[in-house]
């Protein structure tokens, strides 16, 4: 490969939750004294990002002035031709563009312009952490949709569940998240087509989460939720940012696609109230150093290798660890294997589990923040040889030692 995959990185001392902040609040707990750290619970990985990033972001910061600034043509170029050539998005406009501090944020301001604090909203479970707590944190009241398995095990929407609760729970605002977090299921386009008919029916604007879009394993295609119909591209919120796809996170800087002009003044004047919601102006320039053409071959390379680990990960849960079953997922770089049988098995709580993993190293999450009750969250964004280290430990000190 062209592109460092294998790479172990030490971040220790870096600024990086996955490992200094094991031990604080809601992360793992530390391993026991003889084992270093693997990170695999916070959403982000352990891979060099692709280097036009740093040049970009340091070619930007070796000019001594940080002062107001506008965002730049070639940052609405980079997002328009990313989205053409990975997507096949020809209608893409810099109007239909809008800056986001992040997509919790985007989500939220467009929720105060599709409803009221205090009003349903539907949301597909298991659910995202995140918005669980912004949702519930500003005043909304969620209604769950739960994924149900098919009997390939492949999860899918409930369409009669949710129209039942959209028209019962009198619904006009729902979370569409494309790829589903955390099953990890990208939709067929007639799987979204159906589910914006339903909202269509019921005029329920949609904020469609596509912050994984990018990350797609073999054999998969992403489709924009917004290309799906024209009344889909109306009413519809479309957030995305370069950080899940390339590691920014730490930089900041999500945007919006929103091509319903009412709806978009709506939106970035909620979103303007703050004085809050402003580029940081090397963000910008991360943003078009990922997106240029290394940019493309580099995410070709990660989801390769992220595929591989999927499929290892995957394979040894279901050979090596008796009473867990795990969905292999079609998109992003988590899996989210059902602990039920083996806890009943052994008499363990999910929280020992957790625990025993934590011990020998490996600093897997707890599920049940994203409503998976007897499930784990375990990130596979690693070098393989951490991912194999990381299931050998689980192998030998908990599952079958």
């Amino acid at each position: 490969m062209k592109y460092d995959f294998v790479s172990v990185i030490e971040r220790h001392g870096m600024d990086a939750l996955a490992v200094d902040g094991l031990g604080k609040g809601y992360a793992p707990s530390n391993p026991r004294e003889g084992f270093d750290i693997i990170p695999m619970w916070v959403a982000d990985m352990n891979f060099p990002t692709v280097p036009t990033v740093c040049e970009a972001v340091a070619k930007r910061a070796m000019h001594p002035t940080f002062g107001y600034f506008e965002p730049r043509k070639e940052y609405y170029d980079s997002i328009i031709r990313w989205h053409r050539e990975r997507n096949g998005v020809t209608d893409l406009l810099p109007e239909h563009i809008g800056y986001e501090n992040g997509v919790l944020g985007g989500m939220l301001t467009a929720m105060g312009t599709f409803c009221s604090k205090g009003d349903n909203v539907l949301v597909h479970s298991p659910t995202y952490a995140g918005f669980t707590g912004s949702l519930n944190n500003s005043g909304y009241h969620i209604i769950h949709s739960p994924l149900k398995p098919d009997e390939n095990g492949v999860w899918r929407m409930d369409f009669e569940d949710m129209e039942r609760k959209i028209k019962h729970h009198n619904i006009h605002a729902a979370i569409f998240c494309s790829p589903h977090n955390p099953t990890g299921r990208v939709w067929e386009r007639w799987e979204i087509e159906k589910a914006m008919e339903i909202y269509k029916k019921y005029d329920v604007y949609v904020v469609s989460d596509e912050i994984w879009s990018d990350i797609i394993l073999s054999g998969n295609k992403h489709i924009p939720t917004q290309t799906v119909s024209e009344d889909a591209k109306n009413r519809t919120v479309a957030m995305y940012a370069p950080s899940k796809t390339f590691n920014l996170a730490g930089l900041i800087g999500s945007y919006h696609v929103i091509y319903n002009k009412r709806l978009r003044d709506r939106v970035n004047k909620e979103g303007s109230i703050s004085h809050y919601n402003n580029m940081n102006v090397l963000s910008m320039h991360a943003l078009i150093g990922a997106y240029k053409d290394e940019g493309h071959e580099w995410v070709d390379e990660l989801c390769a290798v992220l595929t591989e680990n999927v499929d290892f990960a995957c394979d040894y849960i279901n050979t090596r660890f008796k009473g867990l079953t795990v969905t292999k997922p079609q998109g992003t770089y988590m899996i989210f294997p059902d602990c039920s049988k083996w806890l009943e098995e052994h008499g363990k709580t999910l929280e020992e589990l957790v625990k025993m993993g934590n011990d020998v190293g490996v600093a897997w999450q707890n599920g049940k923040a994203h409503g998976g009750d007897k499930h784990i969250r375990i990130n596979l964004a690693l070098p393989l040889s951490r991912v194999k280290e990381a299931f050998d430990r689980l192998d030998r000190y908990v599952f079958n030692p």
